[in-house]
């Protein structure tokens, strides 16, 4: 066990990590020299050399970290061949994140606003951590429990997930926490969950992706959001298989495609039922499969029928013959899989979309077989451990839900507490921000948030950060002085992925150990830490370690026998075996050996009580907002290669900021010429929220009814201040993907 009062010290004791044997890494994934998907230098391996995993997207890719004081951050970043996932490949992100270590890109003291509407001026740690827990227990003793509210981040490990929800229930009593994973896959969760029983991002290693037959792939870019990934996709090709991709944007991604379907923005759902239609159509279902594996097929069956080809082709733009190119093409393998990523979960429709892309897969006997099956490319670094464990709304370690009986029985028992002491339910991620600083009986007047910054990634952006900015209390706990924590009453410095050591799940449900490779600056202090202090400070003296194998003992502890049963998984076990695949339990009888872990769900059965598959049964809906005379146009959103999330640790990276400097309108040369827009033009993008001002990028890459904006950035052209939070009635994601603007020419910078 690391002694490390902050948390982030030596580490646990661990076996030393082999070095991995020389490989070629493989194809690239990416073009353009400023964030290629290439390996990262290679040279003489040290015994200093430092085995982890990059800090940013869920694939997290494995590299080595040597010390090196002339390198930004002081570490170099090494190529780590053997891990299976990128198989020493690393995007120009990876490459550079020791960049934001160096102590000019990142904060080093807590900061704290002495008197309202001052400035945020330097403080020392118990004079900061004293206000924090002053402006949490304030609210809660004058306003009640649910006053006071916690906000996390899908980049958290999962120790401090595990640890930031255990904290909000247990010394806060609120039922106020959701995080901002809710905005990443949540309609992929709710919808594979209804279907298999389960969620978990790929229910197969990426390494079945390139052995199957076809892989349509919907609202997905990896080209520019995880290159890496990209080769799994040019192998799939090499090796004589298809790839369809389903985006309205002729991405980098779309350009490697067999066949691209570019559908209008928030017509998934159509273009689904209208395939499916066409399998039963030309009497391509797999009757076999779906009367030994699945129910409710005749419902879905029924509803699909509704939807012809040519109704289709009116609702999306995709025509007839590409439709039946489609079916033709995902049919005709023996093996196939449907994979979705944010376009068409983030929408106010989305489980019931991935339900219908969903049963695609079902009706066709491509679920629960090798080589076969739906999966969600989850986007961050954590998503999918961030959810498992407790920081969600309406869940509790190991994926157990607040609602039963039984789970809050075995979680309290861990927690040596009464079950009817944990809060039920709170509000999901958006409503939890709409309620900021409301001045009504179910208003919230004091915020924790670690690891996020909604003020540039919440949809209606500038309605979040009036309702941030209205709070009585705000405590941020971040590496960056993000545009969140310049509104906060104290922010608190935080460790780093390289500074620290702990467990995250990667989009495959891989738990890995990412390890400690350099020492904090003395004025920073992990998150696990800062919770155990805070606890100690509202009454909780014990319950709250700040050693990160201690805290991932007792998650084992709460998870077993959990959806997400991490109990035979231990820090020694993940180290030996480049990650465990969950779920794992642990052996009833200690003298038998191990769980080998779970790569691959569903085989046997699916996780639903009879064992049988649930089909959907969904129609098509319009989106939450459709074009108007007003509105004529639609917007979507998404992500660079160079930038992450909302940009707060990219931006600070000069070699990034390089090659993605700044916002930009996608938008067609007809609409460019029809309101007279010449390329670099200041465009102003128009909803009914507001209003993002940013440089026109004229291409024939995008439908010529829809524009495209890039999320990364602050200020005028933050894109979130013009999209709608309509919400999804299941998974509660707001939809982000499609909201009617109009454009035109705006004045000169």
């Amino acid at each position: 066990m690391s002694t490390d009062p902050a948390g982030a010290g030596a580490g646990p004791r661990l076996p030393a990590a082999p070095p991995p044997p020389p490989a070629a890494p493989g194809p690239g994934a990416a073009s353009g020299p400023e964030a290629a998907a290439r390996p990262a230098a290679t040279g003489p391996r040290r015994d200093s050399a430092t085995d982890t995993h990059c800090p940013y997207c869920a694939l997290q890719c494995g590299m080595s970290l040597l010390p090196d004081p002339s390198a930004p951050g002081g570490l170099d970043v090494r190529e780590r061949a053997a891990f299976p996932v990128n198989r020493g490949a690393l995007c120009g992100k990876g490459r550079t994140a020791p960049a934001v270590l160096a102590p000019g890109a990142r904060l080093t003291e807590p900061l704290v606003r002495r008197e309202p509407g001052g400035a945020l001026e330097p403080a020392g740690w118990e004079e900061a951590l004293d206000l924090v827990a002053a402006g949490l227990g304030r609210a809660r003793e004058r306003h009640g429990r649910d006053a006071v509210a916690v906000f996390g981040g899908g980049g958290l490990t999962n120790e401090k997930a595990y640890a930031l929800g255990k904290f909000a229930r247990l010394v806060l009593g609120t039922s106020q926490i959701d995080y901002n994973g809710r905005f990443c896959m949540s309609s992929a969760a709710a919808a594979g969950t209804r279907a298999f029983g389960v969620d978990r991002g790929l229910p197969f290693p990426l390494a079945d992706i390139p052995r199957t037959g076809c892989v349509i792939l919907v609202g997905a870019n990896p080209a520019e959001t995880m290159p890496p990934a990209l080769r799994y996709f040019t192998e799939l090709r090499e090796r004589g298989g298809r790839l369809i991709v389903v985006d309205p944007r002729r991405t980098r991604t779309a350009e490697q495609a067999d066949l691209h379907l570019a559908p209008r923005p928030g017509t998934d759902l159509a273009l689904a039922l209208g395939l499916l239609h066409l399998v039963v159509a030309e009497g391509r279902t797999d009757e076999e499969f779906i009367a030994e594996r699945t129910t409710g097929w005749e419902a879905a069956r029924a509803a699909a029928m509704a939807h012809w080809p040519e109704y289709v082709e009116r609702v999306t733009g995709v025509p007839v013959p590409q439709l039946r190119a489609a079916v033709r093409m995902f049919c005709e393998p023996e093996s196939g899989m449907v994979l979705t990523a944010r376009g068409p979960e983030q929408q106010s429709k989305g489980t019931d979309t991935v339900g219908a892309w969903i049963n695609l897969c079902l009706a066709t006997g491509r679920a629960g077989r090798p080589h076969s099956g739906y999966g969600c490319l989850t986007g961050q670094g954590n998503g999918q451990g961030g959810r498992e464990h407790g920081q969600k709304a309406d869940q509790l370690p190991g994926y157990r839900l607040l609602t039963d009986p039984a789970a809050r029985a075995h979680v309290a028992a861990v927690w040596g507490v009464d079950p009817q002491e944990l809060p039920g339910p709170g509000r999901s991620a958006y409503e939890l921000l709409d309620a900021l600083g409301r001045d009504t009986p179910d208003g919230i007047r004091a915020l924790l948030l670690m690891g996020s910054n909604p003020v540039v990634s919440a949809p209606r952006a500038a309605h979040v950060a009036e309702r941030a900015a209205a709070l009585d209390f705000l405590a941020v706990c971040d590496v960056v002085l993000s545009e969140t924590a310049r509104l906060a009453d104290v922010v608190l410095p935080v460790t780093q992925w390289a500074e620290e050591t702990g467990t995250l799940t990667n989009l495959e449900g891989r738990v890995l150990l990412r390890r400690r490779a350099v020492a904090p600056p003395p004025g920073c202090r992990g998150d696990l830490e800062i919770l155990h202090a805070l606890a100690a400070r509202l009454g909780w003296e014990k319950g709250f370690p700040a050693d990160p194998e201690e805290v991932f003992e007792e998650l084992r502890r709460a998870s077993a026998g959990g959806r997400a049963d991490y109990s035979g998984i231990t820090y020694r076990r993940i180290a030996e075996e480049d990650g465990v695949f969950w779920p794992c339990p642990q052996p009833a009888d200690p003298a038998d050996p191990p769980h080998p872990g779970t790569p691959r769900l569903f085989l046997d059965r699916f996780a639903t009580p009879d064992g049988r598959a649930r089909f959907a049964e969904v129609t098509h809906r319009p989106a939450a907002e459709e074009p108007n005379e007003e509105y004529p146009l639609l917007l979507t959103t998404g992500r660079v290669l160079a930038q992450y999330q909302s940009g707060a640790q990219t931006r600070r990276v000069a070699e990034l900021n390089a090659a993605a400097p700044g916002p930009f309108v996608q938008l067609h040369p007809r609409l460019a010429e029809r309101i007279g827009a010449a390329e670099g033009d200041r465009l102003a993008v128009i909803s009914r929220r507001g209003r993002a001002v940013a440089p026109a990028r004229i291409s024939r890459d995008i439908r010529a009814d829809t524009v495209f904006m890039p999320f990364h950035w602050p200020g005028e052209g933050r894109a979130n201040t013009v999209t709608n939070p309509a919400l999804d009635p299941v998974s509660r994601m707001p939809e982000f993907k499609v909201c009617a603007v109009r454009v035109e020419p705006a004045e000169p910078d």
